[in-house]
């Protein structure tokens, strides 16, 4: 509907009835309309918002709207909207455009601006610092609740966030106050009497994602960054916290499928982008598979013997490829929001021999119904085909389990054992456990 009206004003060329709609609509409702119309409507529509919404929408642009943009717009025009975003978005948007674009911006911003944007720029990619804002709200111990609301009256519209303001002395973070506690508390009382000194923070090298995870699990509106000396230097905000879980989930998602991770949207990869992030995986897992085969051949000649093996392989390997995915992805995701730590390691597999064991005797106990009454009453065989299919799953439970853990103990992302990965180490692995139980009760 917004859409929709939108695009008719514009049409008619009802410019002021435009803008005044545009007022009304939140600015990732507008990059959506944004993303879908031509790039000669889009210009039109960004240069009708108000300079502190233009802001926000070029904020929650994709890089390649960013950078279209910033190429269109007068050197003006580019500096009403630098001014008004925050100094840890500028660096965001910094850090995806190319070095002309980069020279171009930095050149609209005052030198103040500059000097925040170059010190957020030394921090490593994935750490605190580089994603924290300097724009915060500081109090001293020694003032009244009366100064400290003058002060946040007077200082607050620059800052990002006025919820929850900081007190410090000589830099050093000493306690915390929400503003609900200024509002609550008599004018002529201490800040020193009503902050909460027990903070908790993060230094600027911390990763990022561990910071982001803290946010989520105390529900904070943000956190506290300090640096070497424990001088209070910037905030993580909960919307940052929010973009790098999602960027972080993003990843796993992409590495769990066997795909190199991508910033880029899906449409806006191209083809040969697709092709060259899943092709690596395939190959690799491809060549894996190799291994399969030949132990296939080494058992050619219990096949002759039993053509009928043959049929169950693909059964088997399946199963096992199911179980072991299903384990890897649960405690992939225990991993990533905390549930499950190294130690836990026996605890984990404990658990998991007990639900393979539950799951392996109800599938076993169904197949071997099925194979008796499918392959001549053969016992022996659905026998066997029955404590394959409890070994396979206990194993394939047990490795499920186990590799994310090992992975995470040396440092390797867990999610990279995961679906595609996991299927063929297990294939091999099954075909293994198949022959050897096989070759016992058929003396082959």
């Amino acid at each position: 509907m917004i859409k929709e009206q939108i695009l008719a004003l514009l049409e008619e060329r009802k410019f002021k009835e435009l803008k005044e709609l545009l007022e009304t609509v939140h600015p990732v409702d507008i990059v959506e309309v944004l993303e879908d119309i031509t790039k000669k409507q889009m210009i039109l529509i960004f240069r009708l918002l108000a300079k502190e919404e233009a802001a926000d929408v070029f904020t929650d642009m994709n890089s390649d709207m960013r950078e279209y943009l910033i190429n269109t717009l007068t050197d003006s025009e580019l500096e009403e909207v630098m001014d008004e975003m925050y100094v840890d978005d500028t660096v965001d948007v910094l850090e995806e455009m190319p070095a002309n674009v980069v020279d171009r911006l930095l050149m609209v911003t005052d030198e103040d601006t500059r000097k925040k944007i170059n010190v957020l720029l030394q921090y490593p990619e994935d750490s605190a610092g580089s994603i924290m804002n300097i724009d915060y709200v500081s109090l001293r111990k020694e003032m009244t609740v009366e100064e400290a609301i003058l002060k946040i009256r007077q200082v607050g519209i620059n800052k990002e966030t006025i919820y929850t303001c900081y007190v410090t002395e000589k830099k050093r973070l000493i306690g915390v106050v929400d503003v609900k506690d200024l509002l609550t508390a008599g004018e002529a009382r201490l800040i020193e009497e009503i902050m909460d000194e027990n903070v908790l923070c993060a230094k600027t090298l911390d990763d990022q994602e561990e910071v982001a995870s803290s946010i989520r699990k105390y529900g904070l509106v943000a956190m506290p960054i300090i640096d070497h000396e424990n001088c209070l230097v910037g905030i993580v905000t909960v919307d940052d916290a929010m973009y790098v879980l999602q960027d972080e989930t993003t990843e796993d998602i992409s590495i769990m499928a066997g795909v190199r991770p991508n910033e880029d949207s899906y449409f806006g990869t191209s083809v040969f982008r697709h092709a060259k992030n899943r092709t690596l995986w395939l190959l690799l897992l491809m060549l894996s598979a190799t291994v399969t085969g030949e132990i296939l051949r080494h058992y050619e000649e219990a096949m002759s013997v039993m053509p009928v093996l043959i049929t169950f392989i693909p059964m088997l390997m399946g199963t096992s490829g199911n179980c072991g995915s299903q384990s890897s992805t649960m405690v992939i995701r225990g991993l990533a929001v905390g549930e499950i730590e190294f130690r836990d390691f026996f605890r984990v597999i404990f658990k998991e021999i007990r639900v393979a064991c539950v799951v392996g005797l109800l599938l076993a106990a169904v197949n071997g119904v099925r194979i008796y009454l499918m392959y001549d009453q053969d016992v022996m065989l659905a026998v066997a085909l029955g404590v394959t299919m409890i070994a396979v799953i206990v194993m394939a439970k047990c490795i499920g389990c186990t590799l994310p853990l090992l992975a995470k103990k040396i440092g390797v992302d867990p999610a990279i054992m995961a679906a595609p990965l996991i299927s063929t180490i297990m294939d091999t692995c099954t075909i293994l456990m198949y022959f050897t139980i096989i070759t016992v009760f058929f003396h082959l």
